[in-house]
């Protein structure tokens, strides 16, 4: 396992700005914040603290230029989407090298990113002309009535670090789509990569204004993120983070009466039944348990395996976990990188040791090298242990067994969480009618819990949170619906 931190080279620091109204500028008084990095000192980055003023002047000058992007047609703002798209892919090689030295992703990691960030602009471009309305049938004489999308107005958009560029997409590209301009709020662990979004948008000719960067000290957050939430000019608030945090974003927009959407934390079941093709179930789970490091909201973090089959699956995937390479991230052959920070390694760590003093067995894994923990498999979890209910966000797969159907879908649905969810059957009519039992806003049927497309709705249930991103289901989150009606020849109205 190499866990020593390389020279750096394309990786080494740079200074980051924020963007507002269009102009790369210093945070007031020039204050600044260092990035750890996970590949140690020499990838520590400064980048721009802002202040509450900061925040305030970045959603003023969304709301100048709300008028301008909202009325460019169509095909202009396409057009700029679409040239955005390009810029990121154009961009690939720096973007992926930002990415790994400030959050340690692989190189595949990094890669797909780019990739679904790509497809999101793409699909965002494509959307520039579906915010259409309806025409609504009146029974007053005369009388028509329409039901027309606008956009909703300034939107701010809170990202996480764990896959940066696809969620730092996400919080700005549908919005853009259908006219609304954004403030994008930096992960604090991944500014810079984020900042390479931006800085796409702004390069393919966004007026100025219509996106804005703000980056901040990580003490600085609760302050930052209720200023921008408490501005009038704020119609929404798109975040995705943690529930913790996201309760708490809750919170501050509901007493604004502003929307918010909320993208939370996860609990992914796999139900492994008697009749799966363990071949395949085994490939999903190592998947969906272990890329990224199992950082991810859809990681698979409880397989429920039928008792019937456990023995073979718990071999293979155990035998799969201890095969994947853990080192460098920015070596091209590793599957496993370092976990974000040291906290992170002592929660997943404190995990599986409780799971084994339970009476689990740790099946593949040992002991933490630094930020490097190895895929672990532990079989004979129960609702007893720490990882039966909280989220490990970790290389943990945590084997449940079950007797039959009906248990495995009770066990599913033992969480608060409900955001993505997987089912392996042979019959895949009997596998959809169970996937239609699981209370979660996703679910595959003999596919891996990890899986996002850009056109599709995406969003969890209960803990996970609630609204939809992605493509269509994005219509109703960002654009006001509004009723307005066109009166022909004379009414008679009682009075």
């Amino acid at each position: 396992m190499t866990t020593t931190a390389l020279p750096a080279e394309s990786t080494a620091a740079q200074p980051g700005q924020l963007l507002v109204a269009g102009e790369w500028t210093d945070a007031e008084k020039a204050r600044t914040t260092l990035v750890a990095s996970p590949l140690g000192d020499a990838h520590t980055a400064v980048v721009a603290a802002a202040s509450p003023a900061d925040a305030i002047r970045a959603v003023e000058a969304a709301h100048h230029a709300a008028r301008t992007w909202g009325s460019w047609a169509p095909a202009r703002r396409r057009e700029v989407l679409g040239a955005a798209a390009a810029l990121l892919l154009e961009r690939r090689d720096e973007i992926c090298a930002v990415m790994t030295a400030e959050m340690g992703a692989t190189t595949a990691w990094a890669g797909f990113n780019v990739h679904v960030a790509h497809g999101m602009l793409t699909e965002a471009a494509a959307q520039a002309y579906s915010a259409v309305g309806e025409v609504i049938p009146s029974d007053v004489p005369g009388l028509t009535a329409l039901g027309v999308r606008q956009p909703a107005g300034v939107v701010v958009g809170i990202a996480p670090w764990n896959a940066p560029l696809i969620l730092g997409v996400r919080a700005l590209a549908m919005p853009l789509a259908y006219g609304n301009t954004v403030v994008l709020k930096a992960s604090e662990q991944a500014p810079r990569t984020q900042a390479a979004i931006v800085a796409a948008l702004h390069d393919a000719g966004l007026p100025a204004g219509a996106v804005n960067l703000v980056t901040n000290a990580p003490e600085d957050a609760p302050e930052i993120v209720e200023t921008l939430i408490a501005q009038p000019a704020v119609t929404r608030v798109n975040f995705t983070g943690s529930t913790r945090v996201g309760r708490i974003i809750g919170e501050l927009a509901a007493r604004h009466l502003t929307r918010a959407v909320l993208e939370l934390g996860g609990k992914a079941p796999m139900l492994v039944l008697a009749d799966a093709d363990l071949g395949a179930a085994v490939d999903a789970a190592c998947f969906g348990a272990f890329m990224n490091q199992g950082q991810i909201c859809m990681s698979t973090e409880r397989i429920v395996v039928d008792r019937e089959v456990a023995d073979e699956f718990a071999g293979r995937l155990a035998e799969r976990a201890a095969s994947l390479v853990v080192g460098d991230p920015r070596e091209a052959a590793t599957q496993i990188g370092p976990l974000v920070n040291e906290a992170a390694v002592q929660h997943v760590d404190a995990l599986v040791k409780d799971a084994v003093a339970a009476g689990a067995q740790r099946l593949a894994g040992g002991e933490p090298d630094g930020l490097y923990v190895p895929p672990t498999v532990l079989r004979g979890v129960t609702a007893k242990t720490r990882v039966y209910r909280e989220e490990s966000f970790g290389p943990i797969a945590s084997l449940i067994e079950v007797d039959g159907t009906e248990e495995a879908i009770d066990v599913a649905n033992d969480t608060e969480y409900g955001l993505s969810a997987a089912v392996f059957s042979r019959d895949a009519a009997a596998a959809l009618q169970i996937a239609q039992r699981i209370r979660s806003g996703i679910c595959h049927i003999n596919g891996a819990t990890v899986h996002d497309e850009p056109q599709m709705p995406f969003g969890g249930v209960g803990a996970s949170g609630w609204g939809r991103f992605g493509s269509r289901a994005a219509l109703e989150e960002f654009t006001e619906l509004r009723w307005i009606t066109v009166q022909a020849g004379s009414r008679h109205y009682p009075i």
